[in-house]
Order: C-alpha cells, then structure tokens, then sequence
C-alpha cells in the first residue's frame, strides 16, 4: 500500500494502522528480536511500536518513509526494553521456567537446522554490524534511509555496510574451510 497520503495527515485511522500492522508487522518484529534476542520480548515491542504509532502520528513528519519511522520507533523501543530491569528479570524466568509449547529435541534440531546459516552468521556480527546488514539485506533500506534510521551519516552506513560485508565474507570462508578439515 502506498502511505504517501499520511504525510499530510494530522490523525490516522483504524484502517490505516490495521494496514501499516499488516505490511510492517513482521519486519518491526524480526528488528526488534535482533535487538533485544527474545522472541515474546520482540512480540510485546511490536505492539507497543504500533500503539505509539497510533497514539503519537502528528510526530510523523513525512521526511522518512513510513516504514524508515516505524523501525525507528522500533529501534527506540527495544532499546529501551532492553536496557530495563524488567527486560533482564524476564529473560532471567524465561532461563529458568520456559514459556510456550514444549517441543520434542528433534522438532528442535530440525527448526535450528532448518534456519538460513548465513542469517547466523550474521547474527554472530557485533551488533553494529549485524544490524545494518538486516536493515540493508533483509529490510531491503536505503543507504538514506539506515542513515536516517541510526542517525549517522550517509557516509558512514556506507563504509559499516561494507565492513559488515567484509567481515561476514571472512566469517563465512573461515567457516568453509574449517569444515574441509573435518
């Protein structure tokens, strides 16, 4: 869907956030499971990203995408989940009393087998790294828009997005030929 009209808007309707939950809900989850690394954790920000959006549109200015200001929001909000007491505490009982259905340890072996292994790797990145390559690669964003979003220059999301390709390129030859030798 096209969100060109929001820019002039000064409220949004049920619809238009009922569409923006459907085109953006599972990239605003998958970037805020990067960041914070709990599954039900990322579901609790994706709602609140959507409620905020919601609640606070006459911040949205137009300058960014639609999308570029939800991950932004995202980004703001899993950070702040992230660095709570609460976050903490809660990943803490998740160790202690895992929440969800029980899975047998094959259903486990074959979903972590199932996963894309350079998605893996990727995630061993430091985060600096491992977040502009999702927000580039899976996210399909602009170089403007990563600037945008993690408030650095154009110049400097270009030359992380290299690095991180650089050391993803090194991680994943290492890989090879470690397993020739096995």
């Amino acid at each position: 869907m096209n969100y060109d009209h929001l820019k002039h808007a000064v409220v949004m309707d049920a619809e238009t956030l009922k569409s923006l939950m459907h085109d953006y809900g599972q990239e605003v989850c998958n970037y805020a499971y990067l960041i914070c690394r709990s599954r039900s954790m990322a579901e609790d920000i994706s709602q609140d990203v959507f409620l905020r959006a919601y609640r606070q549109f006459a911040s949205f200015r137009g300058e960014a995408s639609v999308k570029t200001w939800l991950l932004r929001i995202t980004r703001n909000l899993s950070y702040n989940y992230r660095n709570s007491a609460f976050f903490r505490r809660a990943l803490l009982l998740d160790r202690i009393v895992p929440r969800g259905n029980h899975r047998s340890a094959e259903e486990a072996f074959l979903d972590e087998e199932a996963t894309n292994e350079v998605w893996r790797r990727v995630f061993s990145l430091p985060a600096k790294y491992s977040e502009i390559l999702l927000l580039h690669a899976r996210l399909q964003l602009s170089i403007e828009e990563i600037a945008s979003l993690l408030g650095i220059p154009e110049g400097t999301a270009k030359s992380r997005l290299f690095g991180a390709r650089q050391k993803l390129s090194r991680l994943l030859e290492e890989e090879d030929v470690n397993e020739q030798f096995i």
